[in-house]
């Protein structure tokens, strides 16, 4: 879910500012108490089912075989009082054991699906925890956090090595994380964060002992496809972020500022002290070193801290110490090695390209697609395709190498592309594509031969521009004025207040669902009229089904408008003349004929 519509989503039921007070509690060291009552609110409970109704996730059903249809046909008030209820006392349902293939490997990877009732208590808890961890959690840790990505951490490492002549690389690859986290440790980290409510950590504790169908009960680990589990395992992993900083990036010695000290070379080579940088996104994370000296050190010494102080082992075949002039280190799909050039800062330069893992993985993924393409033909197998191309295509266009990586994958397909797609599409020039489509793509000749399925242009996977990656902005962050001024690119159409009291005029017996999808509606038509365009008062705005219920309307998002009190009333009376322009006349008109009445003029 795009960070922009979460952010907005906060607004929609008044929690941000909630939010925004428990950042700065924590920010200021305070402990937290009374949290369950936060989780339990009524606006906290509508904001982690909207939040959930936006996660692909939530139409995966668990052990129960619900979904989020099943809970959104309840009303508010229902939905409300059942979350509350199993706040007071809390038993979580056994979860979903599935299997799915480990990226790059002939092995499985385990995922636990909590039953949507859970899901949804979790997702309560999850949005009152975050505000409070964030100023805990370090700044170069990347994973499951707010705004962060996969590439500000890329982006990080290439930067050290660039500009902090980080050219030693310590390799430290965790044996099984999440199924190998201590129940006890983590409860712990947790209390130490401030996060004093008992029934809260009570609920935690039975959420991480929930029982594993066909397994039994768990001693250990945090179920990966929990909602709450990537929160949980940054927790477990925040110590060692800081434990590594604290020996160099933000250790600050008497009488001296970190800055000065770091800057003087005599200091460092006088105290002994390990010089080291730590990016980690996950469970996958490398400590940058300038010398290969202190990267031995810390691998050593990290190696001993996971174990003794988180209980957590490493895979010693695949943890190592890397010198990047020599060798490469693969990190989130990335293969990156520091190369001679003569115009860097330093002499080197971090040149970056697809890891081995990744080369296969997208090889199979495009392969796939041309085999969704042959046995379909259709328009919506096409578009699949394009998106498949456009996903590999913004994923890893940071790579320095990108082009030529795909260019020889693409190679490697020529003959499959060619097989499989000759009778079934046909061929066009980049030229005579239509018009959007050679807007939106740069850098194509105009004789470039294409293949085009149902009108659908197929993108070619060489098809791409490198973009240097860009750091993480430290400034932003959700739960500051300032910091949300950088997500929000315009100003708000609609007011909160507007939001607040649109709520209030919402039928009271209709499902979650349809009071969910009003409220998006809402906003969407910037508080206006679907038939006429004028502005509404909360008091006049009306929710509507275009196709009624009685006629087979659903509560969809695509089936609700918003319109005033007078424009509800045309929908039903019999009459055949109004004045109305021409273009609301066919709007009324579209919901007119949605009734089966006659159309007006």
């Amino acid at each position: 879910m795009l960070k922009k519509t979460k952010l907005r989503y906060n607004e929609y039921f008044n929690m941000q500012g909630v939010f925004d007070e428990l950042y700065q509690q924590s920010l200021n060291g305070n402990n937290f108490y009374k949290l369950i009552e936060i989780i339990g609110s009524k606006q906290n409970i509508r904001l982690a089912y909207k939040n959930l109704r936006g996660n692909s996730g939530s139409r995966t059903k668990g052990t129960d075989g619900l979904t989020i249809e099943d809970i959104g046909s309840l009303t508010e008030d229902e939905l409300i009082e059942r979350v509350r209820n199993s706040l007071d006392d809390y038993r979580p349902q056994a979860v979903r054991r599935v299997y799915i293939p480990k990226p790059g490997s002939d092995k499985m990877r385990p995922l636990g699906i909590p039953t949507i009732w859970d899901r949804l208590i979790q997702q309560c808890i999850l949005q009152v925890l975050e505000p409070i961890c964030e100023p805990k959690f370090h700044n170069h840790s990347y994973g499951f956090r707010p705004n962060r990505s996969t590439h500000h951490a890329v982006s990080r490492m290439v930067t050290l090595i660039n500009f902090g002549k980080a050219y030693y690389c310590v390799d430290v690859d965790i044996k099984g994380f999440f199924d190998n986290v201590n129940h006890g440790k983590l409860m712990k980290q947790i209390w130490s964060l401030g996060i004093r409510d008992k029934r809260l950590l009570s609920i935690i504790s039975k959420l991480l002992k929930s029982e594993i169908e066909g397994e039994g009960i768990p001693t250990k680990g945090t179920p990966q496809g929990g909602i709450l589990s990537p929160l949980l395992s940054s927790i477990v992993l925040n110590e060692l972020d800081w434990w590594v900083s604290d020996q160099w990036e933000t250790y600050t010695p008497h009488r001296a500022n970190n800055y000065s000290f770091r800057k003087n070379s005599r200091n460092y080579k006088s105290c002994n002290m390990k010089a080291g940088y730590i990016v980690r996104y996950a469970d996958d994370f490398k400590i940058m070193c300038q010398s290969y000296t202190d990267a031995q050190r810390y691998y050593h010494a990290t190696v001993d801290f996971l174990d003794k102080r988180l209980g957590l082992q490493i895979s010693p075949e695949k943890s190592k110490v890397t010198n990047l002039k020599k060798n490469s280190s693969d990190f989130l799909g990335f293969k990156i090695k520091a190369v001679k050039k003569g115009s860097a800062r330093h002499g080197y330069i971090a040149k970056t390209e697809l890891s081995d893992k990744a080369k296969h993985k997208v090889m199979n993924n495009v392969r796939q697609a041309i085999i969704k393409v042959q046995w379909y033909t259709t328009p919506e197998s096409a578009i699949h395709y394009n998106s498949v191309i456009r996903g590999i295509q913004n994923y890893y266009q940071i790579a320095t190498n990108v082009y030529n990586n795909l260019d020889r994958i693409n190679y490697s397909l020529l003959r499959t592309q060619y097989n499989r797609l000759n009778r079934v599409t046909k061929t066009v020039r980049f030229k005579d594509t239509d018009e959007a489509f050679r807007k939106s793509r740069k850098g194509l000749t105009p004789n470039k031969k294409l293949f085009q399925v149902r009108g659908v242009t197929l993108i070619p996977l060489t098809d791409v521009h490198h973009r240097p990656p860009m750091n993480f902005s430290q400034d932003i962050c959700n739960y500051t004025a300032k910091g949300r001024e950088k997500i929000h690119a315009k100003q708000r159409a609609v007011t909160t207040a507007d939001l607040m009291a649109i709520q209030m005029y919402f039928p009271k017996d209709e499902s979650m669902e349809f009071r969910s999808n009003a409220l998006s509606r809402y906003v969407a038509q910037y508080g206006k009229c679907y038939v006429t365009g004028e502005e509404l008062t909360p008091s006049k705005a009306m929710a509507i089904r275009i196709k009624p219920k009685d006629k087979g309307g659903t509560d969809s998002y695509s089936n609700i408008v918003i319109v005033s009190e007078a424009m509800k009333q045309f929908l039903t009376a019999t009459l055949y003349r109004c004045k109305l322009n021409e273009e609301s006349k066919e709007k009324l008109n579209l919901l007119r004929k949605a009734r089966k009445l006659k159309s007006i003029e």
